[in-house]
């Protein structure tokens, strides 16, 4: 196992030796560039004597100190980074978060598309068949979806226009359709694809249409997550 020491300078603290300590933990960093970012705030910590990275794989860091595991997790959490969860694969709470703040964004996308699609066709064209319906509302919802996505990476990761696009398009294709057959085929068991405007019911159908849209690919959003994340932000 490779480990990549750093020079440190010399620091005047007074750590209780009785509180000394060693930790071995593996991180969401991934990278010697991601060592590099968070090098300044671990060679600052007054509690930390001594650390070190082993980038064979996942980055994990030993690091003899007196700083506690919850100390370290929130000092790499300034950064963008943070400890793995040692609970088992489906029980990282961080990816949860992380994954639940995806879905939700591409949750918003794909429900401007959808319903706007299904409520524009149910107004204007009503006689139009419940499974062209559904299958044009789908085909909205992923449009908009992947624009949304497009300008999220665009202003939040400063991409080009179209690597933002193509990343849109590739970031989890699977999961929207999935998104979209599950809020689509929702709505319609609800309202039997029959324009209500005026039936407050009728808008009261989005509420477990969404609800059910989001939780559909919410695990599976998580797995690829949690199994594949490799990306640095």
């Amino acid at each position: 196992m490779v480990f990549k020491t750093h020079d440190f300078q010399a620091k005047f603290v007074s750590i209780d030796m009785e509180k000394m300590q060693k930790l071995e933990v593996a991180t969401s960093l991934h990278c010697q560039g991601c060592v590099d970012k968070v090098k300044s705030s671990l060679d600052a910590n007054d509690k930390i004597s001594n650390w070190t990275a082993d980038i064979n794989g996942e980055v994990k860091l030993t690091v003899e100190g007196s700083i506690t595991k919850g100390e370290l997790d929130a000092l790499l959490q300034k950064e963008g980074y943070h400890l793995k969860s040692n609970n088992g694969f489906w029980f990282d709470r961080n990816k949860w978060n992380r994954a639940s703040f995806n879905t939700l964004n591409c949750l918003i996308g794909c429900s401007i598309g959808d319903f706007g699609m299904v409520i524009y066709l149910q107004a204007y064209y009503p006689s139009t068949p419940i499974m062209w319906q559904m299958v044009l509302a789908i085909i909205a919802g992923l449009c908009t979806s992947i624009i949304l996505e497009t300008i999220i990476l665009k202003t939040r990761e400063h991409f080009s226009w179209i690597f933002a696009l193509k990343t849109a398009f590739g970031m989890s294709f699977i999961s929207m359709v999935a998104m979209e057959l599950a809020m689509t085929s929702t709505d319609f068991m609800i309202t039997g694809g029959k324009a209500a405007f005026d039936d407050p019911a009728y808008w009261l159908a989005l509420i477990p249409a969404l609800i059910v849209g989001f939780l559909t690919p919410l695990p599976y959003n998580y797995y690829k997550l949690k199994k594949f994340d490799k990306a640095c932000h």
